[in-house]
């Protein structure tokens, strides 16, 4: 057989007749046509991976073979690829190992002096210095390390190599905001930027193909890529630009052929160099790392499939460390992380939490809800599976509603239409007329907290799981002669078309800034736990309510405890508490997750969940209030 290529189409020519079945569905496979007439195989795209793919394959199974003259020259140049990939790989370990030319890092210290108008921490310099060694890399570092400016200050010297000339990012609508402020603050300038993200669509990916100057700075969305790509693409592979593609928040693109994975590597290889950033690689599976490292080097196998087999093995046996031992000298050069110990923070303090008794109709309907839950766990074995847990997360959602704003039963939960009020018209109606009858002894409580703050002049964040307890809390400060402003779900991402809308990027700069008279700020930590700093003027959250999610609570702490305000300043986290209800053992089992996570992210890559997008905590938190409760009966 002899193989050939030319610059479109790979042939598998002169085939022999005793080829194997079994071969020839290989090729049929790899998406081959077979031309009888011709007796050759071909593919109508040439794709060198394929090519250095049936190599391998003819080899490792004795498949006799002959290569056309072009065919050869490719395999020289995928050979002297190799070698170039490999020297790199060795310089970069090298530097790990502190053995470097001094005197390139002395160049790279001289080039951010020069260069750079924000200070830089010592492991942002080393962090730097690694994604300018290995051109396309990540940086893990824990949330708070200062990611952004590494990239931004790798980004400028490219920039100033002449090899790029534009950053593009993607990653969720709450990094916009920190990107053009972190961009002005590490260089001195604003961007001219753009987000391609929502609006009239006609009219954004119109913006791709526009003959006017380029931007500095574009920012997208997972969701908008994946409408846009086939524009993306073209826009990467245009002669006028040399882009530099991150992607923030990567484990986001976790998920195997998952629709964001698959349009993030779809555009990837057309940037003149990648990098991906995350404080949480590895949340669930050593396999949350594919997809990023597949997207960093698109021509190079990082872990190759056997590799990728050999940890699913270990991994299906519990052999964490021998999985972790096969990864690590893979994956190793790649990144640079940070520990949250090395950043030199001042303490995070957690008070004690307030006890505070319960008002009269609050404490009814609570004990009302927590004993119809009883009693209905003990019959849930009649149902299917399914339904119990719908059920079960159900039932929790409802049982933290009466500790947050008991109104808040009255409203709808998705997937759940149990009636817990059955035949009850006297808590049916408590629930109705709550607000002519009582308010929440916890915002009476929040109310002194906020007078001791205001007294103090310090700012304070006040974060709430539900959006409903959330209005009640600004209302309720209005009212009182407080000036506070809310983030929630629906706050508006900026947009160039929402001149008139508040967003949350304005709110968020309007609560740092020394100056203004904004004090309080009211969130939820599903809507402002990532992509936000709130740190620089703020020492002081207050936990009105809680859920058993441990990543949300993880990033919410992380807020207002973080590099460029942390190092001189303790944060302060205090606690709304119900006295004789559930609230003790969900701040419990929050601080356990804490200190687990915590020990664990100081690693470098173990597995650890911190999924954003899990709805397991509501169920766990079921079993351990009632199901286990009932066991030890």
């Amino acid at each position: 057989m002899l193989i050939d290529i030319n610059a479109k189409n790979i042939f598998i020519r002169e085939i022999d007749a005793e080829l194997k079945p079994r071969y020839r569905s290989q090729l049929d496979f790899w998406g081959f046509i077979w031309d009888q007439e011709r007796n050759y195989y071909w593919m109508d795209t040439r794709n060198d991976k394929l090519f250095q793919k049936i190599i391998n394959y003819f080899d490792t199974n004795n498949i006799q073979y002959s290569l056309s003259k072009s065919s050869r020259l490719l395999i020289e140049e995928i050979h002297g690829k190799k070698i170039k990939f490999e020297d790199l790989i060795n310089l970069v370990k090298k530097y790990q190992d502190g053995n470097y030319k001094k005197e390139e890092y002395k160049t790279h210290l001289k080039f951010i002096y020069e260069n750079i108008e924000r200070r830089l921490k010592d492991h942002q310099i080393k962090a730097s210095f690694h994604l300018n060694l290995i051109g396309n890399g990540a940086n893990f570092s824990v949330p708070g390390s200062g990611k952004t400016t590494v990239v931004l200050t790798a980004f400028e010297k490219l920039r100033q190599l002449g090899k790029v000339n534009i950053l593009f990012v993607v990653g969720p609508p709450s990094c916009f905001g920190p990107w053009k402020e972190e961009y002005e603050a590490v260089f001195g300038r604003r961007p001219r930027s753009i987000i391609l993200a929502g609006g009239n669509k006609l009219i954004r990916k119109s913006e791709y193909f526009q003959n006017k100057d380029i931007y500095d700075l574009y920012l997208t969305t997972f969701q908008t890529l994946l409408n846009d790509q086939d524009e993306v693409r073209k826009f990467l592979r245009s002669k006028k630009i040399s882009a530099y593609l991150v992607i923030d928040e990567a484990h986001y693109i976790k998920k195997i052929d998952g629709n964001w994975a698959k349009a993030i590597l779809n555009i990837g290889e057309f940037a003149k160099f990648r990098c991906i950033l995350t404080g949480t690689p590895i949340p669930n599976s050593y396999s949350d790392l594919y997809n990023m490292f597949d997207f960093l080097w698109p021509h190079n196998e990082i872990i190759s499939n056997e590799d990728k087999l050999r940890i699913q093995i270990e991994e299906d046996q519990s052999n964490i460390e021998s999985a972790s031992r096969i990864l690590e000298p893979i994956v190793g050069p790649f990144f640079y992380r940070v520990r949250k110990s090395e950043l030199g923070l001042m303490p995070q303090i957690f008070h004690e939490p307030y006890l505070i008794q319960m008002n009269h109709n609050e404490r009814i309907l609570y004990d009302a809800v927590e004993n119809k839950i009883r009693n209905y766990s003990k019959e849930d074995y009649l149902k299917n599976i399914e339904m119990v847990l719908r059920l079960q997360k159900g039932r929790m959602v409802r049982l933290r509603q009466c500790l947050s704003y008991p109104k808040l039963l009255a409203t709808a939960i998705d997937d759940y239409e149990e009636n817990l009020f059955e035949h009850k018209s006297d808590l049916r109606s408590i629930i109705s007329k709550y607000d002519s009858l009582e308010r929440p002894e916890k915002l009476n409580y929040l109310i002194k907290l906020i007078n001791n703050f205001q007294g103090k002049k310090e700012k304070v964040v006040v974060w709430s799981q539900f959006i409903g307890t959330i209005g009640l809390i600004e209302k309720s400060l209005f009212d009182e002669g407080y000036l506070c402003k809310k983030i929630i779900g629906d706050t508006p991402i900026e947009r160039v078309s929402l001149v008139e809308a508040e967003t949350r990027e304005q709110i968020v700069k309007e609560f740092v800034s020394e100056t203004d008279q904004l004090q309080i700020l009211i969130a939820n930590p599903a809507a402002c736990g990532e992509s936000i700093s709130l740190h620089k003027n703020c020492s002081n959250a207050v936990y009105y309510d809680l859920s058993f999610n441990g990543a949300q609570y993880l990033q919410s702490l992380d807020r207002i405890h973080r590099v460029g305000g942390s190092e001189n300043k303790e944060a302060h986290y205090h606690f709304l508490q119900y006295d004789q209800t559930i609230e003790y053992r969900i701040l419990n089992s929050l601080k356990a997750k804490a200190r687990k996570m915590y020990g664990i992210v100081e690693n470098d890559y173990n597995i650890y969940s911190l999924d954003m997008i899990d709805d397991q905590d509501e169920i766990q938190g079921y079993e351990e209030l009632f199901l286990l409760d009932e066991k030890h009966i």
